[in-house]
């Protein structure tokens, strides 16, 4: 982003009522590598996207570099059940590489340098300014976020724990609980395939909307419609 550096409240008002696309990829995967998801993510942005949400250092550089709405950066990294930006560490790193806002688990389970959700929003605004989204699975988990002091909420872990629901479709019901009952903004993600269900996640209240896979994976989105003829010649 150009010009004077926008504050909190700023950066947050420009996504209210807009979409957010996930641009990531992984290993193995044709897209993989910062240079194709700065291309993606360009792509998000002139689609209309308010902003994007990226994967690691690398790729947020490289995003950064190329668009000038907000990034939510994110860091996956090991095999734990912590594994979305599991240290204070990761975040200061994502936001060092030009992330206005950096999400990170915020589920409750151990994090990988030990500190609790409350001591790592606190180094991380000591160290970098930025925004801490909290990504959490349940009701409870929202609430204490926003006690330890998160500056916004997102549904993206609801149905990836043992203690949430799953199941192929988003969970409204937490969205709609999660806004009415918290003062900060509350982001619906996860499992959203559809303009409608985006829509009706708005209206139960979401501040914004982030979609991933439905529309960044190529290959994901490839398969569903290859499956779909596949059974209709069965």
């Amino acid at each position: 982003m150009t010009g004077t550096k926008a504050t909190g409240a700023e950066v947050l008002g420009r996504l209210r009522g807009g979409l957010v696309v996930s641009c990531q990829a992984y290993p193995g995967d044709p897209l993989f590598g910062p240079a194709y998801m700065a291309e993606m993510a360009r792509a998000a942005v002139a689609g209309g996207a308010v902003a994007v949400r990226i994967n690691s250092p690398a790729d947020v550089a490289a995003v950064r570099a190329v668009v000038d709405v907000p990034i939510v950066g994110l860091w996956k990294d090991g095999d734990a059940e912590v594994y979305i930006t599991p240290t204070a560490g990761h975040a200061i790193a994502v936001a060092r590489a030009g992330a206005e806002i950096v999400a990170l688990d915020a589920t409750g389970r151990p994090r990988g340098d030990g500190l609790d959700l409350a001591a790592t929003i606190e180094r991380i605004r000591e160290r970098t300014g930025a925004l801490v989204m909290a990504d959490v699975a349940t009701f409870e988990e929202g609430l204490a976020a926003v006690a330890a002091g998160a500056d916004c909420l997102s549904t993206t872990l609801s149905g990836y724990t043992p203690d949430s629901p799953p199941g192929p479709e988003p969970d409204l019901d937490l969205v709609a609980r999660l806004s009415a009952a918290c003062p900060v903004p509350v982001f619906a993600e996860g499992r959203i395939t559809t303009p409608e269900q985006a829509d009706r996640a708005l209206a139960l209240g979401a501040h914004a909307v982030v979609v991933g896979g439905a529309i960044t994976r190529p290959a994901d989105i490839t398969r569903r419609f290859v499956s779909a003829l596949k059974r209709s010649r069965a």
